[in-house]
């Protein structure tokens, strides 16, 4: 398959780790601010081809990890109303809120549906308009035009029983988070490749600019990664600091201008609260005035909850590079994907599922 397996041949992989251990003459800090991302490091062992000198952490790449706790309490009790049905894409049912998960009240028979697209759920409401249908709008940059499509075509429809439950969180501004955080240690950043298919990569600029920090928009492959390193390190160790794109076979500058303006169309930015970060300023998304009668948030209020993680969880250090899911005391113990303490461990694009997944993985290039 063109650009799959030529992205994992094992003589390229080793090929271009060389390089980087060639390059590599400092200790550098690199983190990847994408789940998936996480997953091909980890489940392909990529870090073991690395020198000691190449450091990478992991940063809040997983929208379903970042979401929080209160708005899955609010799923939950959307869900639990008699005439409501949510919908939500399959990863988000066993995130744990406060006290219960979508399963949970899935479980005991509440109406929750899993859909592979929100024009699933438009569908849905189309053919039971005496259900109020709700979709779990989660996600970065790259969902966004779909979930924006949806209320489109239901606004056009006059589909009063549709609505979103907005929890869309943009990755310029958690970069900007991290860097302003206490202690930061993050020399350079891989920029997620399917986010800035969608939005281009212009918006990285301001921030490349101000810190200092080089970040490099990279793709999902083992060679991808490896060569979004490569290109990261050769940065630091020439003492520049650029906006570079690794991922060019998919990705341009200005985006998909098509879909950015459907999005502009449907939400605006706003304050966002991060699971285990807390609110950063500018970085989510919500529907705008004309578009908010869609909005299951002020449709279905509840009371809001001061919520928590379990006190041993450390998905919020995770999440923020401070230190790696087998550093926690709780992890693969006390912490699993069957017994999960923090939405890192359950997602498909969560770090702490990503090591109990792999942990003992041999390198697959």
């Amino acid at each position: 398959m063109k650009f799959l397996e030529e992205y994992r041949d094992p003589e390229a992989v080793a090929g271009m780790a060389r390089a980087i251990r060639r390059t590599a003459t400092h200790p550098w800090t690199l983190m990847e601010v994408c789940g998936g991302q996480t997953h091909t490091i980890v489940k392909s062992g990529l870090e073991a081809l690395l020198p000691e000198t190449v450091t990478l952490v992991h940063g809040p790449g997983c929208p379903v990890c970042v979401t929080p706790a209160a708005l899955i309490d609010h799923a939950v009790a959307i869900a639990a109303r008699r005439d409501a049905v949510v919908c939500s894409f399959g990863d988000m049912l066993r995130v744990p809120g406060t006290r219960r998960s979508l399963l949970d009240v899935k479980a005991e028979g509440a109406a929750v549906r899993v859909v592979y697209s929100p024009l699933d759920a438009v569908a849905l409401a189309r053919k039971h308009p005496d259900r109020q249908v709700v979709f779990f709008a989660v996600g970065f940059e790259t969902t966004a035009p779909a979930n924006a499509m949806a209320v489109w075509v239901a606004a056009r429809e006059g589909l009063a029983n549709f609505s979103l439950l907005v929890a869309h969180v943009l990755v310029p501004p958690a970069i900007q988070a991290i860097l302003d955080g206490d202690g930061c240690r993050v020399n350079a950043f891989l920029a997620a490749g399917h986010v800035c298919t969608v939005m281009g990569y212009a918006d990285y600029q301001p921030i490349v600019d101000r810190y200092r920090v080089p970040i490099v928009v990279t793709g999902f492959e083992p060679l991808d990664l490896l060569e979004g390193i490569h290109m990261a390190v050769r940065q630091l160790e020439e003492g520049r600091a650029e906006l570079e794109n690794q991922y060019a076979r998919a990705v341009r500058r200005e985006g998909n201008r098509l879909a950015q303006d459907r999005v502009a169309e449907i939400f605006e930015i706003g304050p966002r609260e991060w699971r285990g970060i807390g609110e950063i300023p500018s970085s989510g998304l919500r529907l705008r005035e004309a578009y908010r009668a869609f909005d299951a948030a002020e449709r279905f209020p509840i009371d809001e909850a001061e919520t928590a993680a379990p006190n041993e969880c450390r998905a919020g250090e995770v999440l923020q590079g401070w230190i790696k899911p087998p550093d926690c005391p709780a992890f693969g113990t006390r912490c699993t994907p069957d017994h999960p303490l923090g939405a890192p461990m359950v997602s498909s694009e969560g770090a702490c599922a990503a090591y109990y997944l792999y942990r003992t993985t041999e390198v697959q290039a």
